[in-house]
């Protein structure tokens, strides 16, 4: 018996950027657009084209590249968003414009201050203008779970006679508990006579815990598409945890009947770079994709793992492209061996890419005995942020004086985006910040450093220290990583690497 499919909706580049300090460039929404394509997903919602020129330009720049997911635009219901949405999928192969307004009383006498008649002349009106400039549109009616039921299923069936081919009910504020939201979607499938015209999609937000389960419950009660983010990422507490709605799905499909057209082993890269990405650490006890997801401490349990993994493992980590290999790699090996290895882990190299990544590799593992996977995750990360960094500032050399006696001062060397070379030196309260004030004299971008951050990537005297940092600039947020086996060496990377973001999102700003 065949079963049904479940479209997987991704909004990590929409919805996930709404996260609290987040903010992606072009470029690196079109690195994620990418691997979610290796994923599998069914629609990618690349932006709200109407927000930002960045914004925009990244959904044209995503929708003009991939030619398997459908790309996805947000619009309000208003005809300037919509004609937004519509010129930024011009070049899509398949293109879908998303429009949404409040549902709820509450947001619409206080947010919108408008009455529900206007609201509902608006949402079809939008849902007909959006059809003019594609087949596929998507209809939300947001806060719908406070929504009055009557009012609900009136502006569900007035949108769907308007073309809408999918209507998503969003828990917006993360109100529901599973139950009660599967009963809203099984009287939705009861009380809207043309529902069988369009899919059934739910959006859940996780303020109370319940994102995944509650779009569990929706598939169980008629929804065929979810929408969520890698990681759980967005607004507030964030949204449903696509990884999560995936592996519910794959591991439970003989009782819930549905199947997805997801890649699992493209899970855990999509994870990490991700997580990368926005800057943004996966929890260690994080369902699926968590550090401490296949580790088990207990004694009973290590002993029921060693004699029959299935005694205590209700997934095989390899099923989502967790690779059990550790320590693998030294200075004696081969352009070959680092190859193979980085394709076991997810990576597709260029011969260019691997020759730069090679280079990097002998430099790192002159440095470090042993080679780790995460040593290898971390240099295919840094190397990413070299090559969006490449027309932008890049450090040189750095000299530090630091101690118990005098005053600690740093001596920094950068390459101009025109290729030129400046060195300052600084005097400073501690080395890292000597660096920064000599980096502040070459690169003129004011800004205030809002966090600070060094981890470890793996265990032992020689491990490569990860630093985080986040700028800000008029109430907008930048992040920067820096990875080396120098601290202050990867302080000054991950410095760079946020004002060269900083940098390139204010051209777009200033369009």
């Amino acid at each position: 018996m065949s079963k049904e499919k479940v479209l997987i909706f991704d909004t990590t580049l929409r919805d996930g950027e709404q996260s609290a300090g987040a903010g992606l460039t072009v470029n690196e929404k079109l690195e994620i657009a990418n691997q979610l394509n290796l994923l599998g997903v069914d629609i990618i919602e690349a932006g709200f084209a109407a927000s930002s020129e960045g914004d925009f330009d990244a959904i044209k720049k995503i929708s003009s590249t991939l030619s398997g997911p459908t790309v996805a635009s947000l619009a309000r219901c208003n005809p300037e968003d919509i004609k937004k949405a519509g010129a930024s999928l011009e070049k899509a192969k398949n293109p879908r414009i998303h429009v949404f307004i409040s549902s709820s009383d509450v947001q619409i006498w206080h947010q919108l201050r408008k009455n529900p008649e206007e609201v509902l002349e608006m949402a079809v009106s939008s849902v007909e203008f959006a059809k003019q400039y594609c087949d596929d549109v998507e209809f939300s009616p947001m806060d719908a779970t406070r929504t009055d039921k009557e009012y609900l299923y009136k502006i569900l069936h007035s949108v769907i006679s308007a073309g809408a081919n999918t209507v998503n009910i969003p828990d917006t504020v993360g109100f529901s508990v599973p139950s009660e939201f599967g009963s809203l979607i099984q009287s939705i499938t009861q009380n809207v006579n043309n529902i069988s015209k369009a899919v059934i999609s739910v959006h859940c937000h996780n303020d109370l815990g319940n994102a995944s389960a509650n779009s569990i419950a929706a598939v169980q009660n008629g929804a065929r598409q979810i929408e969520g983010c890698i990681n759980g990422l967005g607004e507030r507490a964030g949204n449903a945890s696509l990884e999560e709605v995936i592996m519910n799905i794959e591991t439970r499909k003989q009782f819930l009947g549905v199947t997805t057209n997801i890649d699992t082993k493209q899970i855990y890269r999509t994870s990490r770079m991700v997580s990368d990405i926005f800057g943004f650490q996966v929890q260690a006890n994080k369902a699926i994709v968590g550090a401490n997801a296949f580790r088990h401490a207990s004694g009973i349990h290590q002993d029921g793992v060693i004699k029959n993994r299935d005694t205590f493992e209700i997934m095989d980590p390899k099923s989502i492209g967790w690779t059990n290999n550790s320590l693998v790699l030294g200075k004696l090996s081969g352009r070959a061996g680092l190859k193979s290895k980085l394709e076991e882990l997810g990576f597709k190299l260029s011969k260019q890419e691997l020759d730069s990544a090679f280079r990097s590799f002998k430099d790192l593992a002159n440095r470090k005995k042993n080679i780790t996977d995460p040593d290898l995750e971390n240099l295919m990360s840094s190397q990413r942020r070299t090559n969006i960094d490449s027309d932008s500032f890049k450090l040189e050399e750095i000299y530090v004086t630091s101690g118990t006696i005098g005053t600690p001062s740093a001596t920094v060397t950068l390459t101009t985006p025109g290729g030129k070379k400046i060195k300052q030196k600084s005097p400073g309260t501690g080395p890292v910040d000597a660096v920064y004030k000599a980096i502040n004299k070459i690169i003129s971008a004011p800004n205030t450093l809002t966090e600070f951050k060094i981890d470890s990537v793996t265990k032992g005297i020689d491990a490569i220290g990860d630093v985080t940092v986040r700028v800000e600039k008029d109430e907008q947020g930048y992040l920067g990583r820096g990875s080396d086996t120098d601290i202050i060496i990867a302080s000054a990377k991950a410095y760079i690497n946020a004002l060269n973001r900083m940098l390139s999102m204010q051209q777009y700003e200033s369009k």
